[in-house]
């Protein structure tokens, strides 16, 4: 499905649940609708792929040729992520600030995503401080997290921020909102990497479904992303070769606001602009006329050209 759609990458979540969590955490009751066990340890260890799983869907991911990898929620998950010779780490907001975690995985040596949700930019700073010695391979995505996330509560600017404060590393984002307007406006912002939670029918049973995407909508989302990018083109502002059509049909002309005799010096009050036949000056050069002598009589409503004003040097536009 995710190739189909045309994402890079599928990333799962691992953990290795006597690490992640104490026996008090895995012990705790949980009653909600989501719950696939009496005891939230029960729950988690019914949903936790195994070691075996985890490498025939790697395989997989590389027979239809594209990227696997899983955000490692605890340290033993990620070594067993190295063993599994992922192409990049992620971390998940809920380590984020998980400083001798965030050492240990930077030692790896393999390029890390890391997201930001529950985080300050304060912790964000010291974050960048620890890994960058380390690894300089590693991005940083502006994420909130809460499923399904409202708009109000995205704070797309933080990309922008983040864009400043960090300006050698890339930014992207992880979202858990709903649809696909608010990610292709982070990549219209200029995040490298989008991260969207998939599912195959956002009714199943478990908190993150309605929080994720169809695969219908990831199809869309990927569309979307691929023309910013190509919309994103370059700062460089010039008349460009597909306006060229537009400029012969519509582009105006300095023309004789009046009948101006040979000889003339011309005045701002002799001249107009409208689109004219043939071409002449450009708008932009009025100013640049006013002065000079004209060497024949152009008639009222006339385009003025290059050959009826005296000694006149065309600018070339740089």
């Amino acid at each position: 499905v995710l190739q189909d759609c045309g994402a890079d990458c599928a990333k799962f979540q691992k953990s290795e649940l006597e690490y992640k969590f104490n026996k008090k955490a895995l012990e705790r009751p949980y009653t909600s609708k989501h719950s696939w066990g009496k005891t939230y340890g029960e729950h988690k260890r019914h949903l936790e792929f195994s070691h075996d799983q985890y490498r025939e869907l790697k395989k997989y991911a590389e027979e239809i040729g594209i990227f696997f990898t899983a955000s490692g929620m605890d340290e033993m998950a990620v070594e067993f992520l190295h063993e599994l010779d992922v192409p990049f780490f992620k971390v998940g907001s809920g380590d984020t600030n998980n400083f001798p975690y965030l050492e240990k995985t930077a030692k790896k040596g393999r390029p890390m995503v890391i997201s930001s949700g529950m985080q300050s930019m304060n912790t964000m700073h010291q974050v960048y401080q620890i890994v960058k010695p380390l690894n300089p391979n590693f991005c940083f995505l502006q994420c909130t997290s809460a499923y399904p996330l409202q708009p109000e509560d995205v704070n797309l600017r933080v990309i922008s921020a983040y864009q400043t404060a960090f300006p050698d590393i890339p930014i992207g984002y992880s979202g858990h909102e709903t649809g696909i307007a608010i990610s292709v406006a982070a990549v219209a912002m200029g995040a490298k990497v989008v991260e969207r939670h998939v599912t195959l029918d956002k009714t199943w049973k478990g908190s993150d479904h309605q929080a994720s995407l169809e695969p219908n909508e990831l199809a869309e989302l990927v569309k979307a992303i691929r023309t910013v990018e190509k919309a994103m083109g370059s700062p460089v502002k010039q008349l460009l070769p597909c306006e060229m059509a537009c400029n012969e049909k519509l582009g105006k002309s300095v023309v004789a606001k009046v009948m101006i005799p040979e000889g003339a010096v011309l005045t701002l009050d002799m001249l107009t602009v409208k689109v004219g036949e043939p071409k002449g000056f450009p708008p932009e050069a009025i100013f640049d006329l006013v002065g000079q002598k004209v060497k024949k009589k152009i008639e009222e409503d006339e385009t003025i050209t290059e050959q009826a004003v005296e000694n006149h040097v065309k600018k070339v536009k740089c």
